[in-house]
């Protein structure tokens, strides 16, 4: 069995890990519990979390044991890990709530069934603590010095609002935290962002101190698109896990839209299909490219909402667009439909083109006429600025909109709801 470090270093997860060699050895001995925690702000988590939920998956697959740390204890502090302005504090119920919808949007990645996995609430014993005893025990562990060096204090104690006492004990919790799942699970590694490396070295610090036994940290690398955008943000706001926030069609698009020089890269983090196929894939481009970001699109759906989720997500897709078999050749190992699920190419008209008619760009009443979704070009300059004119689902608002469309793409246009017709890009005539 392959060590799973390895395989996350490969795929472009890890940033920093504390003691290598110790760790590499301590992994490679088997039946390894690792924890990653979660912050319960929200009622879903979103894209920019699946970098540590992959990795417990990862984990759970290798034969080890994840563990899920939901932070209902942690959550009524708030984390200044990365912010520069305090959190608004939760309620208990408001933690409970979120916390127990997290867990649900956990279990389409990780097999909680049995002892394969768990999840823990720091609320169980972080609300139970006695404050002179937990002084007296743990926090003379402690030093103020290091404590203010850590970039999460420093970053918050140069904001214009400062870093409130409340929040400075959260290190101090997150160490108890690590400390705790040493005990009741033989957990000895934890996980996390990159942001939060300060806190995971003091919590090993602390099981070394009070236990004598060696623990682990990983950090992972902070993800953001090729355009150096924060991951899982768009103009519409976050993308979430939740599927009645976003819904698995709009989760698809997501992923469909990726950015061309991302898709290899998101390939290798959020699927777990093969890393000799995913190699391939940076030598794709056109067609090939865009079957991929199929393919990208359809695991990670599937990944997060299941299989009938994913495959109505491509399906939908395939009536919005227009339907494209993925070549066998492309990421073989994924079970997306190959054929054209809906036999949309069968029953759509196509018209093949030139890359040359586009190269500057085609007015798309002219567009329209050419193909025959209108008699004329007056009629279809009516449709256009009657709204019944739509390229790719994207409504046109002006006839006189420049279409390009690049060797090896397709376009699906359509006039009205019922009459539809795809033009096949060609970089030479077609007849």
């Amino acid at each position: 069995m392959s060590n799973v470090i390895r395989v996350l270093q490969e795929r472009g997860f890890i940033e920093q890990m504390t003691h290598e060699q110790e760790l590499m050895a301590y992994i490679e001995g088997g039946n390894v519990s690792c924890y990653i925690g979660f912050d319960p702000t929200a009622s879903s988590l979103h894209v920019g979390h699946l970098l540590p939920i992959m990795s417990l998956a990862h984990m759970q697959q290798h034969g080890h044991r994840p563990i899920a740390l939901v932070g209902g204890g942690t959550g009524l502090v708030g984390d200044p890990s990365g912010k520069t302005e305090m959190r608004k504090l939760l309620t208990i119920d408001d933690v409970n709530e979120n916390a127990e919808a997290i867990k649900q949007q956990l279990m389409h990645f990780i097999d909680f069934q049995g002892d394969k996995a768990l999840l823990e609430n720091n609320a169980d014993w972080l609300t139970k603590l006695n404050y002179i005893t937990f002084l007296r025990d743990i926090g003379r562990h402690f030093s103020v010095n290091r404590m203010v060096k850590a970039e999460s204090c420093r970053t918050r104690m140069e904001s214009d609002e400062g870093l409130s006492f409340i929040e400075f004990n959260y290190m101090i919790l997150q160490a108890y935290d690590f400390l705790e799942l040493y005990d009741r699970h033989h957990c000895s590694l934890q996980m996390g962002g990159s942001d939060q490396w300060g806190n995971i070295v003091m919590g090993i610090d602390l099981i070394r101190r009070m236990r004598g036994k060696p623990a682990f940290g990983v950090t992972f690398k902070l993800i953001t698109t090729s355009t150096g955008a924060k991951m899982g943000k768009t103009a519409a706001g976050a993308v979430w896990l939740d599927a009645a926030r976003t819904s698995p069609y709009e989760y698809y698009q997501f992923w469909v839209n990726a950015d061309d020089k991302d898709v290899a890269r998101f390939l290798a983090l959020f699927t777990f299909l093969p890393m000799q196929e995913i190699e391939r894939v940076s030598e794709l481009e056109g067609a090939d490219l865009n079957s991929a970001k199929t393919v990208l699109a359809y695991e990670a759906t599937r990944l997060a909402h299941g299989t009938q989720a994913a495959q109505k997500a491509f399906q939908a897709a395939c009536q919005m667009f227009g339907a494209r078999a993925v070549p066998e050749a492309i990421l073989p190992s994924c079970q997306i439909p190959r054929q054209d699920a809906l036999g949309i190419d069968d029953g759509v008209p196509t018209t093949h083109l030139s890359s040359e008619l586009f190269e500057h760009g085609v007015p798309a009443f002219k567009l329209f006429h050419q193909v025959g979704l209108a008699k004329s070009g007056g009629e279809a300059r009516r449709l256009i600025n009657q709204g019944g004119a739509y390229i790719n689902g994207q409504r046109l608002d002006s006839e006189d909109q420049m279409i390009t469309i690049r060797s090896g793409e397709t376009a699906l246009l359509r006039a009205g709801k019922k009459k539809f017709h795809k033009i096949c890009v060609q970089g030479s005539k077609s007849n």
